[in-house]
């Protein structure tokens, strides 16, 4: 048998130990771990959010009708009168510094300055029961400043339908110089706040009763038997520091027939008699 060649023995024994000690190496390092995986999560099904649930339809209510304004226009016969103010002697007039009453292009405007009064009367009329409707419009008007309409209405005693430039309305008496409040100040969303604005004031009367209207719409109604008939008119007042012009126009007037009733009196309580308690014997 032939022998390998010296130098290729020393080659294969220098490639053994190189074997060897590669192994060894390889098992004193330490073994590697695999990282662990979080478990997947198993999904719960959950309920759907429903953002807008859909309201129950609710029973529908009964629905009260209002007593219309019609039912408070009763008694109303044919037309009576009909003013477009077209002749300034129908109405008085006057002209100052401190206010006037005009009629010009089918209209009737009073203007008046801070703190004065003025009124001006149809000269035509002596009317007892009616119903009277004018338009009134404010263009300068704000705060207490008032204007309105006169009815059965003299030089020195009238019933005064008055609004207010803040959207209040009321009823008085005026006779003379002396001012008796019928219906006290009262809000009405009919009455225009300030102006410019536009208001068709309406006035039935019958005997001691009387009923008023804003814009077609039933305000309130008042008895008194003061003043049982008399012409129409109207007014403005300055309350303020500012000025106060309203024009009117389109005055009419129906006949009324109607029988008032006599309001029910509000019973007045009796007092009882004071006994006077007996000595002490």
């Amino acid at each position: 048998m032939t022998l390998p060649r010296p130098n290729v023995f020393a080659s294969l024994l220098t490639l053994a130990f190189t074997l060897t000690l590669s192994a060894c190496a390889a098992l004193s390092r330490p073994l590697a771990t695999a990282t662990p995986r979080p478990p997947t999560a198993t999904l719960i099904p959950t309920a759907t959010v429903l953002w807008f649930p859909p309201s129950a339809t609710p029973s529908p209510r009964p629905t009260f009708a209002p007593s219309p304004t019609k039912a408070m226009l009763v008694g109303l016969g044919p037309l009576l009168f009909r003013d477009t103010f077209t002749s300034p002697d129908s109405w008085t007039t006057a002209a100052s510094d401190q206010g006037s009453a005009a009629i010009s292009r089918r209209r009737l405007t009073l203007a008046v300055q801070p703190g004065i009064y003025l009124i001006s009367l149809q000269q035509e009329l002596t009317l007892s029961d009616f119903y009277a409707e004018i338009t009134a419009r404010p263009s300068l008007c704000r705060g207490a400043d008032e204007y309105g309409m006169l009815f059965r209405a003299s030089a020195v005693a009238y019933y005064r339908y008055a609004l207010a430039c803040d959207g209040t309305v009321r009823l008085e008496r005026i006779s003379v110089s002396e001012r008796h409040v019928l219906i006290p100040t009262t809000p009405s969303g009919d009455a225009p706040r300030g102006a410019p604005g536009e208001v068709r004031l309406g006035v039935w009367a019958a005997g001691e009763e009387m009923r008023f209207f804003l814009n077609g719409h039933y305000q309130f109604s008042a008895w008194d038997p003061n003043l049982p008939s008399g012409t129409l008119g109207v007014f403005v007042r300055a309350a303020g520091e500012t000025p106060v012009t309203v024009v009117f126009t389109d005055l009419v007037v129906y006949a009324v027939t109607y029988a008032s009733p006599t309001p029910t009196l509000t019973p007045t309580a009796t007092p009882r008699p004071t006994r006077t308690p007996s000595a002490t014997p």
